[in-house]
């Protein structure tokens, strides 16, 4: 099979049979976020790669070995976006959405884009659901959106998820901190990889983070950032926990936990799952406060997060959730004959009007094959049309649950589904609430 036939490594089809699957998780997502006052914001896939230069930080994976970069037609440099904080900082700036009232609660979901080797968890191209909040510096503010994050995780079905949380810090009792991590590594430089001794002098909180089995072990045994926190940056943390702790929130303080990008100060959270093997990070945030002057804007501080919905999707699928049933097809109309499929086609049209799912044949096909076809649709109703009914004006009505029909009046199809399909709803209803009691 040519290349053309196949998707791109590292990058996913969703093909119909999921994708109602995508669409419960992201609706919960959304309708969560909305109860603590987030609104959608969208972004280009796109930016000038200076954006992600200037936000994510030259030191880190994915600015030096993970953006998709190349040059424009205009010859200006462009990259696919590796996450969408900095699309969004950029545009909230852009649009002078900080200089209005604040805080500013955007939330979003989109595509990002890495080039990095692909596994379970991990594509090259992968979607995030995500918030920002501008313009809110207390610890009450972190909590709030750490609690939105469990909130979304809880909504959509997620189990056996805990919550690590850490203080990095400040830019002024980070210099400490880099100092004695300076020191420590300097002393097991020859062990480290490439990447990693060029990160020493420039930021070597990055080493951190780094992917290579050897650094990691060597890292293991760093000094804490824990013990270096300003006097400052040390009670917004307490504050933090004493909040989460007002919440009902669990959580474990993991003093490893650095984040992979560079704007991130003080806070960092990571929501982690143990059903999903090495990849178990399937949220994670922090405050970034300097990010949006950085950027050009007002010293105005920030926080968010991101969770990756590939993620998400492999969880829920080892545990087993069980999603909704699909909406499925409400009535397929099933024609004989030239007039008869002219008047499937008007009946299909009304009932799409009045909301309901309505199919009929478009391929030609005989009655037999009609009818086994809507069968494969899973078509709640079917209906045939001949010259009877036509000259009738009425029709049966199937059940193709039960088997039961009822007669209809075509001019009357809309209503009379409605009806049926009411008392079918609330009978499942009593039914259910009938072995809820029991």
């Amino acid at each position: 099979m040519s290349e053309i036939n196949h998707a791109v490594k590292g990058t996913n089809d969703v093909l119909p049979t999921d994708s109602a699957k995508w669409q419960f998780v992201e609706q919960k997502m959304l309708e969560t976020a909305r109860l603590f006052g987030f609104r959608e914001i969208r972004v280009p896939v796109f930016e000038h790669t200076e954006v992600f230069h200037r936000s994510v930080g030259d030191t880190t994976d994915v600015v030096q070995k993970e953006m998709y970069t190349f040059d424009d037609k205009g010859g200006r440099s462009i990259t696919l976006r590796p996450e969408l904080t900095a699309g969004t900082v950029r545009s909230v700036i852009e649009n002078g959405l900080i200089y209005g009232a604040l805080p500013v609660k955007v939330c979003y979901i989109g595509g990002c884009y890495r080039y990095e080797k692909p596994q379970a968890g991990r594509l090259r191209e992968f979607h995030q659901f995500g918030v920002e909040c501008f313009g809110a510096a207390s610890a009450a503010a972190d909590a709030e959106v750490i609690s939105l994050a469990k909130q979304v995780l809880n909504n959509i079905g997620i189990q056996k998820i805990s919550l690590e949380i850490n203080s990095i810090g400040c830019p002024e009792c980070r210099k400490a901190y880099h100092e004695a991590l300076k020191n420590y590594f300097a002393s097991k430089i020859d062990d480290l990889c490439d990447t990693c001794r060029d990160r020493l002098d420039r930021n070597p909180m990055r080493i951190l983070d780094c992917k290579s089995p050897v650094c990691s072990a060597i890292a293991a045994d760093a000094p804490v950032v824990l013990d270096y926190l300003c006097d400052d940056c040390r009670e917004h943390f307490e504050q933090t926990k004493a909040h989460l702790n007002a919440a009902g929130i669990e959580y474990k303080v993991n003093p490893h936990i650095v984040r992979g990008l560079d704007y991130y100060t003080r806070t960092v959270f990571e929501f982690v799952s143990g059903d999903i093997g090495a990849q178990s990070t399937v949220c994670g945030g922090g405050r970034y406060d300097g990010l949006v002057s950085q950027m050009g804007g007002n010293s105005v501080p920030a926080l968010g997060f991101a969770m990756g919905i590939e993620r998400l999707m492999l969880v829920l699928q080892n545990q087993n959730f069980v999603f909704p049933n699909e909406k499925r097809c409400d009535l397929y109309i099933a024609a004989m004959g030239n007039n008869a499929a002219l008047k499937a086609t008007a009946l299909c049209s009304s009932l799409r009007d009045a909301g309901f799912e309505a199919q009929t044949d478009i391929c030609g096909r005989g009655l037999k094959a009609q009818m086994k076809y809507a069968d494969k649709t899973g078509a709640l109703f079917t209906l045939v049309l001949g010259d009877n009914e036509l000259e009738s004006g009425k029709a049966i009505l199937k059940n193709m649950a039960d088997g039961t029909q009822t007669e209809v009046i075509l001019d009357e199809l809309a209503d009379k589904l409605c009806e049926i399909e009411t008392q079918i709803a609330l009978a499942n209803l009593t039914d259910s609430v009938s072995n809820d009691l029991k």
